[in-house]
Formats: structure tokens, sequence, C-alpha cells
């Protein structure tokens, strides 16, 4: 199985190479090809250039969503710090009244809205580009980031060590130890929702916080949501019933579905 840093390296290149193809299509959308071929002219594009970045093209209005959920998670594990400049650029302005060129965002630009004073444009498409830019300029720097020796690779690492024990815990849920799998899987939940925390800075009281503490902590602070603090809470229910009820087995169902639940907080919550 391949290290974590080169699955993360892989990624990332394959991210920035989509954004790249995304803009040109979104360009397209924009401009039209004729249009964006004068401009590419203009700026001394030779032709074969020209046609290999217009062939290179994907559709914006087909593709952005998947590229956008999949560098802002990546986005979250290595440049936690701009995650929120990165979604702000989708979503725009939290509270904003009136739909201009200065909120308008990329979402707006997939709706199709135009935003039209008589036959004034005030904002359309063209108002996106600068914040789908400004994003592919963000998941840029995470290569910058990752490739910087002050990046903190012990994350990698340690997620290394916990796909070790997935796969440990899925090994002896195949065998049956039913109990032994859920306790692997729920030290692993515990183990990762302490690094999360850790890394957020979210402070834990209590001196031997369990995965209830954690996840009521994140849940508080804003970095899980609603939906995500429930599904920690169930799995958290799975976990004791493995630990602590002697008096009640836990089924097969139970522990795959806690397996799989750590599985994925590992890849969505960091």
């Amino acid at each position: 199985m391949a290290l974590n840093i080169e699955r993360f390296k892989a990624d990332l290149e394959q991210l920035i190479a989509q954004g790249a193809a995304l803009e040109t299509g979104f360009l397209i959308d924009i401009y039209g090809k004729l249009k964006l071929t004068e401009q590419y002219k203009k700026a001394n594009y030779s032709d074969r250039d020209i046609e290999v970045i217009l062939k290179s093209a994907i559709s914006f209005g087909e593709n952005y969503q998947t590229w956008y959920s999949e560098a802002s998670t990546l986005i979250r594990q290595i440049l936690p710090d701009r995650a929120a400049d990165f979604i702000s650029h989708y979503e725009g302005p939290k509270n904003r009244k009136e739909v201009l060129w200065g909120t308008y965002a990329v979402k707006d630009a997939l709706l199709g809205l135009k935003i039209t004073r008589g036959s004034e444009v005030l904002a359309d498409a063209k108002a996106a580009l600068p914040h789908f830019r400004s994003q592919r300029a963000i998941l840029r720097a995470s290569k910058a980031r990752f490739q910087s020796s002050l990046f903190e690779i012990r994350q990698l690492v340690q997620a290394d060590l916990f796909d070790s024990e997935i796969e440990s815990a899925k090994a002896l849920l195949k065998s049956k130890f039913l109990r032994a799998a859920g306790a692997v899987a729920g030290v692993v939940l515990e183990k990762h929702l302490h690094q999360v925390c850790s890394d957020h800075g979210v402070k834990i009281a209590k001196k031997n916080p369990s995965i209830s503490d954690y996840n009521e902590a994140l849940k508080t602070t804003g970095v899980i949501d609603l939906p995500q603090w429930r599904h920690i809470s169930m799995l958290a229910d799975i976990r004791n019933l493995c630990d602590h009820k002697k008096d009640k087995e836990p089924i097969e169902r139970q522990v795959e579905d806690l397996i799989s639940g750590v599985d994925k907080i590992l890849k969505t919550v960091a």
C-alpha cells in the first residue's frame, strides 16, 4: 500500500491540472472559443499552444463541484488556515444583501445568475472568474506548503498508522472477533479526534476525555457540523457497546458500521 504522502502528492497534482482545464472550460463558457482564441493570439500564443490549451478544456458546469469538494477536503488537511478563504470564494459573503460584481461568487455562476439594470449587466459569470482563480492559487499554495520543510509530516505518518489499524480491525471482524474489531476502530477514532482538536486549538477540560467529549468540543467550536456530530455520536455508542457493555453483544452489522464510519471520519474530519 502506497504511503499517504505519495497519495496526497498525486491527488494534489491531479487537482492542480484539473483546475487549469476547468478554467479553460470556464473561459470558453464566458467568451466562446473564437473570442478566446483571439485573446490568446493577442498574447502571442502560438497556434499549436492554443490548440493544446483548448483541447485540454473540461466542462466547468459538469466538473467544478467534484473538483471543489476534493480540493477543499485536501486544503483542510494540508493548509487549514486557508480553508475558509477557499470556501468563501465559492459561497460568497455570508450576509450579502444583494448580488453585485463584488458579492458575486462561483456558485452564482454555476446557477447561471446574471444581474442587470435595464440593458446594463451589473454582474455575470465573468465576476466569478477572479474567485475561481483565487481558489486555484490557494491550491497551488498548498503544494508549496506540502513541499516545505515547515509542513507537519507527522499528520501524514499518523494517517498511515490509522489506515493500518483500520485494516487490522477489518481482519478481526472477518474472523468474527467483533468486540476486538470494534475496540480497535474505537481507539483510532478517539486518537483522530484528539489530533483534530489539537490541530484546531480546541481545549478539553477533562483530564481523560472520551470520544463524546472531543465530539462535543468540535461541534461547539464549529469544526464539525451537526450531521458529522450525530454520526460520531452513533459511532461512539457502538464503540461503548464493544468496550463496556458485557451483558450485550455487538452484532456484526454494528461493527461493520463502526469500522466504515471511522474510515470515513479519517478522510472527512480534519
